[in-house]
């Protein structure tokens, strides 16, 4: 009858450690979930992927939605042709007039350069494309891709080096992206009408399944309150320094502006991998925006 015990209770034991390896969560969980095509969603260890083939793209979305703060992802981008295909990080709030902050991985043949495209939507608009090759393979390692957003100023980051900067100049007539939370999101998807070469180049699904990897996806901002009164809310995120997450660091008064450094790396950054600029193209933009001139 020990016997007989001894082996239940051993096989409970067991069952309570497979059942709690099968629901241990990654370190992912705390901060996104998958948000489309669930089964594209690959947890790999210590790394996330989102795949595409030819039936489905994929994608994650964070848990809560913020106002103000940083959020960073580090990614590897998909390997070798990967021309057609889109890898998307981003930040947006809901609605038509939506506000959202994107980066953009725009796939090439084997050997070419990847190229960002980053994009900044204020009340449901865009058009505001920059187009950047990289000073490295974005393909054989991981790199950090953030965007800071603040009161002061919306910054995108490339391993800490500004490659752009939205300030803001409410001051004069030109709306700034504020009092609308946002969720972060990203996503791989078939893009090949216009991601290569202006969509001359094709997907070539032989070498499906594309995949992004991720090895961590960073969230410091302040959460918004579900359910919470919309202007309390906007009042906390907006005046207080700290909160329920701790020090609002992001909104410190070095957080307004670009530092010393980050200017001249900002300039090296333009200078040397710049590709396109909405506000330089005179055939989209006879007159140019009023953002580019301010």
């Amino acid at each position: 009858m020990a016997d007989v015990t001894g082996v239940f209770l051993l096989g409970v034991v067991l069952f309570v450690a497979c059942t709690v390896t099968a629901v241990r969560g990654t370190k992912f969980d705390g901060v996104i979930q998958a948000s489309w095509a669930l089964d594209h969603v690959v947890y790999d260890g210590e790394l996330l992927k989102l795949k595409l083939d030819n039936f489905s793209g994929c994608g994650f979305a964070s848990k809560n939605k913020y106002l103000y703060g940083k959020v960073t992802a580090e990614i590897k981008l998909v390997e070798g042709d990967s021309a057609g295909t889109v890898t998307a990080f981003y930040m947006s709030s809901d609605g038509v007039n939506h506000n959202e902050f994107d980066f953009e991985f725009l796939g090439n043949t084997t050997g070419e350069p990847y190229l960002v495209q980053t994009n900044i939507y204020v009340n449901g608009t865009g058009n505001r494309e920059q187009r950047m090759d990289l000073w490295f393979d974005p393909t054989t390692d991981f790199h950090a891709y953030s965007i800071l957003w603040n009161p002061r100023q919306v910054v995108f980051l490339v391993d800490d080096t500004p490659i752009r900067v939205y300030g803001n100049h409410e001051e004069s007539g030109i709306v700034f992206p504020r009092d609308q939370p946002m969720g972060v999101y990203s996503s791989i998807w078939n893009a090949d009408d216009w991601a290569t070469q202006g969509g001359r180049v094709k997907t070539d699904w032989s070498h499906a399944p594309f995949v992004s990897t991720y090895r961590e996806v960073q969230i410091d901002g302040c959460e918004w309150g579900v359910g919470m009164e919309w202007t309390a809310e906007v009042k906390r995120c907006s005046e207080s320094q700290w909160g329920k997450e701790g020090r609002y660091w992001w909104k410190e008064k070095e957080m307004e502006a670009l530092s010393v450094h980050q200017s001249h790396q900002l300039k090296w950054a333009r200078a040397k991998h710049l590709v396109y600029d909405y506000c330089s193209d005179t055939a989209r933009f006879p007159v140019p925006p009023a953002d580019c001139k301010a």
